[in-house]
């Protein structure tokens, strides 16, 4: 007999796997995980990238397979990088058909057509010598009107290799009002974008500069957010909505799951979130030490992007996650 009458007991629901199972709030699917990927012009195998662990720059051959592993796991798309051997000051390589970038949407493209969803960053910063995300002014600064410009032809050009969805990352003021009316213009018209609609100026980038072999001098901070400020990403969702975003999205993803939920909240289409390659590096260093439960905190950490409201998640353990899920495995 119990020593205490306790009519309420929440633990009721948490004695078993099948009873947890029942009543779990939240749950990932495999089709909710996209993975971004990076493809190297020139490169004749795989490149390891030293501080994401288990990621490489691909072949457009590797790429290919990675494709199908990523096909056979269910997951929702590839986001694709590009990683060009020449750079210049207005990132020309990202609007040539024959463009590191182009090359490989193309390459998926004919390789998978609609059955896996092909989506490519639009943005200037892994093309230009100086590493920023636009072109620059007499002064050194980002000249966000003559990006804009850019990627517009970007967004044709991605669209013409075969990409169903794209990404404009360099929050410049209008991006995705230009974009859209240029995808239409062009005929275009189906190409969803996903607008990087909260994008932070962040510390957990920094495995991402190796991953694309960043060229960047300065910092980003007159363009991306104060992560400091969460109104301000209100506020750029109505921008976007307004311009014709079909997703949006926050980036970086765990930092920020106050404001993935106020987005979330606010938004009339679907959220997405980025597991930066920051995140990533320090689940890999610390499974490596022994320190966590690798599988867990992956599954835990995408299940609190799902909790904060999101509909989709990028992250470098996509294909694993997705096989995980599959073979029933939860946070």
């Amino acid at each position: 007999m119990n020593q205490y009458h306790l009519p309420v007991r929440p633990r009721r629901l948490r004695q078993s796997a099948p009873m947890r199972a029942l009543v779990r709030e939240t749950t990932l699917r495999p089709s909710a995980l996209v993975l971004p990927v990076f493809v190297r012009e020139g490169a004749t195998e795989p490149q390891p990238i030293t501080s994401m662990p288990g990621v490489v720059q691909h072949t457009l051959d590797s790429l290919v397979a990675e494709g199908h592993r990523a096909l056979e796991a269910g997951v929702g798309g590839i986001m694709l990088f590009g990683v060009p051997e020449a750079k210049d000051a207005v990132g020309s390589g990202a609007v040539d058909p024959d463009g590191i970038l182009n090359l490989a949407t193309a390459r998926l493209s004919e390789q998978f057509g609609d059955d896996l969803l092909i989506m490519t960053d639009l943005c200037l910063d892994e093309f230009t010598d100086h590493g920023h995300c636009g072109v620059l002014d007499e002064r050194g600064r980002v000249d966000n009107d003559a990006t804009l410009e850019v990627y517009a032809q970007m967004a044709v050009a991605q669209a013409e290799a075969g990409a169903h969805v794209v990404g404009p990352s360099g929050m410049m003021d209008g991006q995705v009002g230009v974009i859209r009316h240029a995808l239409d213009d062009a005929g275009f018209d189906d190409v969803t974008i996903l607008a990087y609609t909260a994008k932070y100026a962040s510390a957990f980038y920094g495995p991402f500069r190796e991953a694309v072999n960043s060229s960047l001098q300065g910092d980003r901070r007159t363009y991306q957010q104060d992560p400091a400020n969460l109104r301000e990403s209100l506020y750029e969702l109505e921008l976007d909505i307004a311009e014709g975003a079909d997703i949006v999205m926050v980036k970086p993803g765990m930092p920020y799951l106050d404001v993935l939920t106020r987005v979330a909240e606010a938004s009339p289409v679907p959220v997405a979130t980025y597991q930066v390659s920051g995140e990533y590096a320090m689940i890999q260093a610390a499974a490596e030490r022994g320190w966590i439960d690798r599988q867990r905190v992956i599954l835990e950490s995408l299940t609190s992007f799902a909790r904060a409201g999101a509909d989709i998640v990028l992250t470098y353990a996509a294909i694993e996650a997705a096989t995980w899920i599959r073979e029933g495995a939860h946070a």
